[in-house]
């Protein structure tokens, strides 16, 4: 629920019909403070949509047809401004970097592969309607690239970073961006073992519990 304990109102937008009635069936099954309130297939009907229901989160993929041609981004780039109180999620099965930076640029809050499960998009979901960013494992380090805040080889000034030793800072790194223990093994040339020592110094040296903290901590000193 929201702060006002209301539903998140999402509209669901997928050119699609059977994307789109799994999607609603799965956020039903799965998300009871979710309330789906329309659906949309094209840029058009999207923007129609977003108007008239203002809901509270837009899940859309980035490959719709109509409009001038720019999919998803272009519906967030038209509707973004003068709605402010609705934000956007992307769920696409691309996973490409131009997909994920266009509609990002465009103002959407985070990107997430149709790979995801339910449960883990009905959290993606509550997340971006609390104004935080929401990527499926390794998007974000595109976004952060593209606007120029993967300043990994910057010195940062900063006490809890600098606990770290060099090696513990690219694991650090490549697990916050969704990198398996034996990506980052074959990544860096070392072990699995001698990753998960890394991860576990890491994790105590910044109190932190889990990955998914990790990358949020990453992520706030613009270091994936």
């Amino acid at each position: 629920m929201t702060e006002q304990n209301q539903p998140i109102r999402v509209l669901i937008v997928d050119d699609h019909a059977l994307v789109r009635s799994g999607v609603r069936a799965e956020l039903v099954r799965h998300a009871p403070d979710v309330d789906v309130v329309g659906e949309a297939e094209d840029v058009e009907g999207a923007v129609a949509a977003v108007h008239a229901l203002q809901p509270d989160v837009v899940l859309l993929d980035v490959h719709l047809p109509g409009g001038r041609g720019g999919g998803g981004a272009e519906v967030v780039a038209t509707c973004a401004d003068s709605l402010t109180a609705t934000k956007f999620l992307a769920l696409s099965v691309s996973d490409a970097s131009e997909d994920v930076v266009a509609v990002i640029r465009a103002g959407a809050r985070g990107y997430v592969t149709k790979a995801i499960s339910a449960d883990d998009l009905a959290a993606s979901i509550r997340r971006v309607a609390a104004g935080d960013a929401a990527f499926s494992p390794r998007l974000a380090g595109f976004v952060l690239d593209a606007f120029g805040t993967a300043a990994a080889d910057v010195a940062v000034h900063d006490d809890e970073l600098d606990r770290l030793t060099a090696r513990e800072r690219e694991v650090m790194r490549l697990i916050a961006r969704g990198y398996t223990y034996k990506e980052v093994a074959s990544e860096l040339f070392i072990s699995v073992k001698t990753v998960e020592t890394h991860v576990s110094a890491v994790l105590r040296k910044l109190q932190l519990s889990s990955r998914h903290e990790l990358t949020r901590w990453a992520a706030a000193r613009r270091l994936l």
